[in-house]
């Protein structure tokens, strides 16, 4: 049986790295080429010299910040606390519903070792975690199973969107659930995410944008 491509409209995929590098005479570079230049620059070990410096950066953030008792980060999971690169370029770095789904369900992806630097560096500090995705709730048990199995094994919680949700954009959702949890008496000091979506809107705090060059959300 064939597989079903779904492209949900919310991402743009590697259509974004040809327009962002365009040409003098205004026209994108060739697709092949931009995949070929998201590769080489994820395997060269350019995008990890990156990550470090945005994670060391981060860190100095929060060196300075004051933890309390009731302290929080928010940390998103895909393309920040967990790696999908390979199975993006599996997929040359389109985007097969089925092999995201099975890649998932199957609670093996690999956390990124600078991302979970950070995060450990934040529970020395005081600070409690909470992550916060945009995955379906079907995929809770999996995402928690994949979160211990790669070490993130202290949190508070693992929010995902529930069926009511699935319509919401992500930086409606994203920001709602931060405005649920500081009235539930959280102190959110900051928050780790690839997408911009994870960062923005109210009570964010110290914002860790994560490199990201395999896809863009768009709200």
């Amino acid at each position: 049986m064939k597989s079903i491509i779904k492209i949900p409209f919310n991402i743009v995929l590697i259509v974004v790295v040809a327009l962002q590098l365009y040409s003098c005479t205004d026209k994108p570079v060739n697709l092949s080429v931009a995949r070929e230049s998201v590769k080489e620059y994820y395997e060269s070990g350019k995008f990890d010299e990156e990550l470090n410096t945005v994670i060391q950066e981060a860190k100095d953030k929060f060196s300075k910040a004051e933890f309390t008792k009731n302290s929080v980060v928010i940390f998103d999971i895909d393309e920040t606390a967990l790696n999908n690169y390979e199975i993006s370029k599996k997929m040359g770095y389109g985007y097969v519903y089925e092999m995201v789904h099975d890649w998932t369900q199957g609670a093996k992806v690999p956390a990124f070792p600078q991302v979970k630097e950070l995060y450990d560096y934040l529970l020395s500090k005081g600070s409690k975690i909470i992550f916060l995705t945009a995955r379906e709730y079907d995929e809770y048990d999996a995402t928690y199973k994949n979160l211990i199995n790669q070490g993130y094994t202290e949190f508070d919680t693992l929010i995902t969107k529930n069926n009511s949700e699935q319509e919401m954009k992500s930086l409606d959702f994203k920001s709602a659930k931060r405005d649920e949890l500081v009235q539930r008496g959280y102190d959110i000091l900051g928050t780790v995410g690839d997408q911009w979506s994870d960062l923005e809107g109210p009570h964010h705090g110290i914002q860790v944008k994560i490199p990201i060059y395999l896809y863009q959300n768009v709200y």
